[in-house]
């Protein structure tokens, strides 16, 4: 947390080898890489996770069982979470919600089954709704993927239908009016609704098809918009709020694949006769809860940590590094030490050499028996390939990012991190962003299953430029989206029970009235001269009022603590960074940004509480 202040760093530093100069290399390291995979033998685990497409019912309740919508299948539907859920999504976000009960109605019926709510009990339908017609696709793999072109609907006029709940009506706007300009990726609408050119078919106005047509060989380096509302990161947010984030992230990204004419395919969700102690083979989970007896707070998992320190200690010089391999009996024999020594920290770590500790990360990564980039979601990583827009591409792994468990995307975010490094030493190391991207991929894009080979032979080049993408856009892909954080905070005031009795509601009534006459004139007086208190239980002074005015910064209040507890004391400097903290109101809680605008975020949380205090991460 303490590189806030320059979190959105340019990707221009690896940019530097052309797009053009990459595409005339050979896949030579890619090849060579799963060469040395299959050499090792450590593909012998596979036939241990099942892998095969669901049936129509079980992939729908799947989905919506993970986008906090599981109610609308069993039968408990009413006051609660996916009511909420359902009354802030778009007309195209409800539309696609009623496309997946509508498939898993008709196939229910199919079996004979009575579905345990009809898709009228949920939704208002119309008999005459339009539903637009989609131009014929080409044939897709159980993965998703298809022809590389962009895939135009007609233009029929969309009046998708829409929940019956009532919608929150004050519009949260977390980011300034997108700008129109091709350097630019707005965080203010969701992605879907930002694909109208596709959906309308009018391929001449869709500026993305122009940039492939025109063959721009470098990747394009993107402007991220500076909201007065500050930038939010992944890590800023509570739990609870970003499991939110995780529903919501589904539903946008299968909404967003839709519009592009692309359909998910789902992997079913196997069970793998998985480790429970260890190292090699052991879920990240499991890893974490035991990594987390010894150190609490733990987020990669420890040995995870060890290889990427040890390798960036000794080895980002080091020429071929990723790419040359270790000794295989060195590897096998320190894999065997690490099992057994490690946790007692009895392991030697100046034995292994630089080769040999890449090695025993990717096989770290390989042997995971659930993927980094989970089985569920690789359909979905897989299909990104097929999407011939970068900016649209960027915009699926911005989802995908969204939904991966934390401990997934906590791990994926430090090898990504590392690999950065790699690329910046390619004077010494030899390692160019698309060496390194070849080598990765096939660890990370593991293909499992009877067409195993085919998919990898078709898959390769797509693996390996979406790799570049994640290193690439790794700050942008951990930035949470605005439209996400203000579908989270009309979630969050949706999902405010009413009273259960008529009794309740009075008693609220009368006691509500009450509070209202002791508060109102001064919050009245508050809000029109922005006067917000920030407690600081960790100060020597714990509260202060701060008139906010709309020059006023979450920074200038944290320099304004430091100021008045700080006079006088030696100790300032041994101080932890204490951060501002917007809690409760509609939100969880959220980190703010230094350069947050404060009394912009009092205008769209009005009831939240101020707090200065340390990161947990």
């Amino acid at each position: 947390m303490s590189s806030r202040g320059a979190r959105l760093s340019s990707p221009s530093s690896l940019l530097e080898r052309p797009a053009s100069q990459d595409s005339q290399d050979s896949m030579e390291d890619y090849w060579s890489e799963v060469k040395n995979i299959e050499e090792d033998g450590e593909r012998a685990h596979e036939d241990l996770l099942e892998r095969g497409s669901m049936d129509e019912a079980e992939l729908e309740e799947a989905w919506l069982q993970e986008a906090g919508l599981s109610t609308l299948v069993s039968g408990e539907l009413g006051e609660g979470p996916a009511e909420a859920l359902l009354s802030t999504l778009t007309r195209s976000q409800a539309a696609m919600v009623k496309k997946r009960v509508d498939n898993y109605t008709l196939t229910m019926r199919k079996r004979n089954k009575q579905p345990a709510r009809h898709v009228q009990d949920v939704f208002s339908t119309p008999d005459t709704l339009l539903v637009d017609p989609i131009l014929p696709v080409s044939p897709k793999s159980p993965n998703g993927h298809m022809p590389s072109r962009c895939i135009h609907r007609t233009s029929s006029r969309v009046r998708p239908a829409f929940p019956s709940f009532s919608p929150v009506e004050r519009r949260v706007s977390e980011c300034p009016p997108p700008q129109d300009t091709s350097d630019t990726l707005s965080f203010e609408v969701p992605y879907s609704e930002g694909v109208t050119a596709h959906r309308r078919g009018r391929q001449g106005d869709c500026q993305d098809c122009q940039r492939i047509r025109r063959d721009d060989p470098d990747l394009p380096t993107f402007q991220l918009p500076r909201p007065k509302l500050g930038l939010t990161h992944i890590q800023d947010l509570s739990c609870e709020d970003m499991k939110k984030i995780g529903y919501i992230s589904l539903i946008e990204l299968t909404t967003f694949y839709d519009c592009l004419g692309i359909e998910l395919k789902r992997n079913r969700a196997a069970r793998s006769k998985a480790r429970e102690s260890g190292i090699f083979g052991v879920p990240l989970t499991t890893l974490l809860e035991n990594d987390q007896k010894k150190f609490p707070g733990s987020k990669v998992p420890l040995v995870f940590r060890k290889l990427l320190s040890k390798l960036e200690q000794t080895g980002l010089q080091t020429e071929g590094i990723l790419r040359v391999p270790g000794s295989a009996s060195r590897v096998k024999h320190l894999r065997q030490e690490l099992e057994q020594k490690f946790y007692e920290e009895r392991f030697d770590w100046e034995q292994v050499r630089h080769n040999d500790a890449a090695g025993l990360l990717k096989m770290f990564i390989r042997e995971l028996p659930y993927p980094l980039l989970t089985l569920q979601h690789l359909p979905a990583f897989a299909a990104a390939q097929s999407v011939s827009s970068p900016r649209h591409q960027i915009q699926a792994l911005h989802l995908l990012i969204m939904l991966l468990p934390e401990p997934n995307r906590d791990t994926l975010k430090a090898l990504l991190e590392f690999l950065r490094k790699v690329v910046a030493y390619e004077e010494k190391n030899r390692m160019s962003l698309w060496n390194v991207s070849m080598i990765v991929a096939p660890n990370l894009f593991t293909y499992r299953g009877k067409n195993a080979k085919q998919e990898e032979m078709q898959g390769a080049a797509g693996a390996a430029h979406l790799v570049r993408l994640l290193i690439t856009y790794q700050e942008l892909l951990w930035t949470v989206p605005c439209f996400l954080i203000s579908h989270v905070r009309k979630l969050n005031e949706a999902s405010k029970k009413p009273p259960s009795s008529e009794k309740t509601k009075r008693k609220l009534l009368l006691m509500r009235k009450r509070n209202a006459e002791k508060t109102e004139r001064s919050e009245l007086t508050d809000l029109r001269e922005g006067v917000i208190r920030v407690h600081a239980p960790l100060h020597a002074k714990i509260s202060m009022a701060i008139q906010l005015d709309n020059e006023t910064k979450a920074k200038d209040v944290m320099a304004r603590f430091d100021y008045e507890n700080g006079r006088g004391s030696r100790s300032t400097s041994q101080r932890p960074v204490q951060y501002l903290f917007e809690v409760g109101g509609n939100i969880g809680e959220r980190c703010l940004d230094p350069e947050t605008h404060l009394l912009d975020v009092y205008h769209v949380n009005p009831h939240c509480e101020w707090l200065l205090k340390p990161t947990t991460t």
